[in-house]
């Protein structure tokens, strides 16, 4: 038995196993538009919570029922053997039971389904909770939340009363039953014996193998309630992990070796595309792009460029029509060979929980399968592997795209890590000497505070100046009163006295400037003092207990004021006494009180590199304290000029070895920008799609890009989705997405006898654009654009178009033919005609850009034609073209 119960678990636990490996796989064959819809919360409970009861079920699957039923079989065979009577009376209530249970336990299932839907709603608002915790803490929404989760969670205690009262019913009505039968066994049994038909041995071995049945026919009622609610269960998990739009199994399982090359053309054709929130992106379009050709698609939608971008990576399927790449259907291509030879990068990736390299090794990961459970230490060691050619292409796709010296600044900013056996870490120290000499021969001396052992830094705070050392972190009083070998130095040596009185006047300073309750002053937060100490220490001032009084927690803040406090942050230099004091203590104690704190702080030492301070404060020696931002970066570019020739690699490799967080939420923008163009550089793809690549950097290393990509990859084809234009040279096509169109600058603006209907509309729009003294000047890529967004608006004579005081939102009129009466609306209710206005004429511009009620009628005085041109389209127009926008100013100071 033992080793038959060891077995199920083992086989409940693999089963489960491959059910949930099963599941997360499954979460990555979802469509894009249904992730963002379903709570992350909501996936994790049902991957984990919900799967967790199947698991012994699994393991009871087969055993269970044909255990029991093979002991309720044979009990059965024994009481018929003994007598029929005695086998009906057993089997009797048995059918009722099971017509009578299954219909009471649908009624508890649907109530526990009803309490699955409220579970998983109560894990995506916990989910909620947890990623918008700031948002709801600085813009007060939590009460609300806190008030739908009471909600959900009173209702599932309302589902949970009522499912205890159908089930324990239900249990009520199948003991009744079952405590039927010895009735009936004792009554119809004791008759049969007094008419000498059964002995009564008889009865009494039949009373005892019922008594024995009743237990099997109990679990196999049991089994039969358990394997409803979990099949129950099964079914609404199954419901959300088959969404309308998942990848197919077939494009995602396997490891395809021989993929093929993407290497051709792009052929879209008759595409209709929405995005995820249903909005037409794109219409009926056709484009191609040549094979190595850089292409500009000018969007300035963000929705419509992230939409065209996720189409062609197959995360968002077309409506209509088909893309083709290198003459291959983009919908029947593995997604091996989807990641392998095309390369997405955004402004905004997703980033996960390690390091940079971590994150830019990703693509380097190999699929997984569920039958090989020792597939992640290959995976580690495939990784290892290729860690080295990594890095030598992160520093290739730096140098290439000229943004190995920001990156650099940069990484003069982080701290140096604790393995000082790096070559950096050896490089540092012997470049001090170099570093001081250049910053005092640009004058910056009185930007940098040098440390030095025989002299006081204003820059460190008093107890890194007493220890001569660096905090790893400014620690708390919770972390300094576990220090117990430090305070009772402390006390020992007896300097406490002198340094809690330091800690007083610093806090009495404090005081002063932000009283009791400022302690949530912006400039307050820049001090690193934690409220609670500052607030503690304010009130031992205020008591004037003596030192001898003080508890260890009384101490601890003292403490931990001056670990976070110095001159330079208070803005007040320290009375010469303190500083004479608090250097006879350094030079006195110094080296026994730093072996105390071995584990919280460094000692500083000039021919050693000390982790905890930036790569440019291991280079000075000293911190730096500038007056301006100028200042600060003229430091920073002096020190770098120095470190630049031995030790760049070093600190570009440092960044390599950066944290990183789920979200990039403490990765700057740059980094992260760089981090997505990198992973989707590094697999060398055929096809490279960019969405805003580089979105924070300045427009001169916006427009290199794609000349510098093209140096670092050749061959590659590269789609660049953009809000703007980034020059006529910058791309080989220029392509602009507008109202569900995609339009080719590079068509032939002369009709031809072959142009469709459209096309010829398009030119009569554009024709009558060019007779207007506003959109006259416009140029021709300017104007097709404007003609896409306008429509014919047709009136007959004494129809009005607008009244004074409509919205202006119906847009502005050019009128081609006819003419129209402009009237004003006189006091005595009379229409007073204010001018007539003709063909070129532009209407209701004012209105518009000034955003307020039309001022005018407008009235046909004959049958009229106009281009409609709506609001969007023509504050575009102004806003993207200079010319335009001075155009209109000129025309608005006519008015006045």
């Amino acid at each position: 038995k033992m080793r038959v119960n060891t077995m199920k678990g083992v086989m409940a636990e693999e089963l489960l196993r491959r059910l949930r490996f099963t599941l997360i796989g499954r979460i990555i064959r979802f469509p894009t538009d249904y992730l963002e819809r379903t709570s992350e919360g909501e996936l994790v409970s049902m991957v984990t919570g919900e799967t967790e009861p199947m698991g012994g079920l699994m393991g009871d699957a087969i055993s269970q029922p044909v255990l029991q039923a093979g002991q309720m079989l044979t009990i059965l065979v024994f009481l018929f053997s003994q007598s029929w009577a005695f086998g009906l009376a057993a089997v009797a209530f048995i059918p009722l039971q099971g017509w009578l249970i299954p219909k009471l336990q649908r009624r508890v299932n649907l109530l526990n389904k009803k309490r699955v839907v409220h579970v998983r709603a109560l894990a995506g608002d916990i989910g909620t909770s947890a990623a918008g915790a700031t948002t709801l803490r600085t813009n007060g929404g939590w009460g609300y939340l806190m008030s739908l989760i009471n909600d959900r969670l009173a209702n599932l205690v309302a589902i949970r009363f009522q499912i205890y009262q159908k089930k324990f019913f239900m249990k009520f009505v199948n003991n009744f039953i079952s405590q039927l039968t010895p009735f009936f066994f004792y009554s119809v049994g004791g008759y049969l014996v007094i008419k000498g038909d059964v002995t009564i041995g008889a009865l009494v071995a039949a009373l005892a193998a019922f008594k024995d049945l009743s237990a099997p026919w109990k679990e196999l009622l049991a089994y039969y309630t358990t394997s409803q609610e979990l099949g129950l269960r099964w079914e609404m998990i199954s419901d959300r992990f088959t969404p309308v739009g998942m990848i197919e199994n077939n494009l995602f399982d396997g490891d395809p070796q021989d993929g093929p090359l993407l290497t051709g053309d792009i052929e879209l054709s008759g595409l209709n595309l929405r995005n995820s929130t249903g909005e037409l992106v794109l219409s009926d379009a056709d484009l191609v792009i040549s094979k190595g050709q850089t292409t500009l698609v000018v969007a300035p939608s963000e929705e419509d460029r992230r939409a065209m971008a996720y189409m062609l990576m197959r995360e968002l399927k077309p409506t209509f029509g088909s893309v083709r790449i290198a003459q291959h259907e983009l919908a029947g291509l593995h997604q091996k060979t989807i990641f392998q030879r095309l390369g997405f990068a955004n402004s905004r990736p997703v980033v996960f929980d390690g390091t940079f390299l971590d994150n830019l090794m990703l693509p380097l990961y190999r699929l997984p399968n569920a039958d090989e459970p020792f597939l992640l230490k290959e995976t580690e060691q495939h990784l290892q592997e290729n860690k080295g050619r990594l890095r030598d292409w992160w520093l290739e796709f730096i140098t290439t795209l000229d943004l190995s010296d920001a990156l650099f600044a940069r990484g003069l900013t982080l701290r140096l890590p604790d393995d000082l056996d790096t070559p950096l870490a050896k490089a540092l120290p012997q470049m001090r000497d170099r570093v001081v000499a250049r910053i005092k021969a640009e004058g910056l001396s009185q930007n940098a505070r040098f440390f030095a052992a025989d002299t006081y830094n204003s820059a460190l705070s008093v107890a890194e100046n007493v220890l001569f050392a660096i905090a790893h972190e400014t620690p708390n009083a919770d972390k300094i009163a576990e220090q117990s070998d430090f305070q009772a130095l402390l006390g020992e040596l007896k300097v406490e006295k002198a340094l809690f009185d330091t800690a007083f006047s610093i806090v009495e300073i404090l005081l002063n400037i932000f009283g009791d309750d400022g302690s949530n002053h912006p400039l307050f937060r820049k001090l690193d003092l934690e409220e609670v100490s500052y607030h503690h220490v304010a009130d031992l001032l205020a008591r004037s207990d003596s030192p001898a009084k003080f508890t260890t927690q009384d101490k601890s803040h003292l403490l931990a004021v001056l670990f976070a406090i110095s001159s330079e942050k208070l803005g007040v230099a320290f009375d010469e006494d303190v500083v004479a004091l608090i250097m006879q203590m350094r030079a006195a104690h110094s080296t026994a009180l730093q072996a105390s704190l071995a584990d919280v702080v460094t000692p500083l030492a000039v021919d050693m590199s000390i982790p905890g301070l930036t790569i440019q404060e291991n280079a000075m020696f000293g911190r730096a304290v500038p007056r301006t931002p100028s200042e600060a970066q003229h430091l920073k570019d002096v020190v770098g000029e120095v470190l630049e020739e031995t030790c760049k690699t070093a600190v570009l490799d440092l960044i390599l070895k950066t944290p990183v967080s789920r979200k990039s939420s403490n990765l700057p923008a740059q980094l992260s920008e760089i981090l997505s163009l990198c992973r989707a550089t590094i697999k060398r793809p055929d096809m490279l799609i960019l969405d805003e690549p580089l979105a924070s950097f300045d427009d001169d290393v916006r427009k290199a890009l794609p000349q510098r990509l093209r140096t670092l990859l050749p061959e590659v084809t590269i789609l660049l989705l953009s809000a703007s234009e980034l020059g006529d040279e910058i791309c080989d096509k220029h392509v602009r997405l507008y109202h569900g169109m995609l339009v080719d600058d590079a068509e032939d603006d002369a009709p031809t006898e072959q142009e469709s209907a459209g096309k010829a509309e398009l030119d009569l729009k554009i024709q009558a654009l060019s007779t207007s003294k506003l959109f006259g000047s416009l140029g021709r890529k300017q104007q097709r654009l404007l003609a896409f967004g306008a429509r014919w608006y047709k009136a007959t004579p004494g129809e009005y178009i607008f009244h004074a005081g409509d919205a202006p939102d119906s847009g502005v009129f050019l009128i081609v033919e006819g003419t129209a009466d402009l009237l004003r609306a006189a006091d005595d209710g009379t229409e007073v005609l204010v001018t007539n206005v003709g063909a070129g004429s532009l209407v209701g511009e004012l209105g518009l850009i000034r955003q307020e009620p039309r001022a005018l009628h407008m009235r046909a005085s004959d049958n009229l034609v106009c281009l409609n041109i709506g609001q969007d389209e023509f504050m575009a127009v102004i806003q993207h073209d200079a010319a335009t926008a001075y155009r209109v100013l000129q025309i608005v100071a006519g008015y006045i």
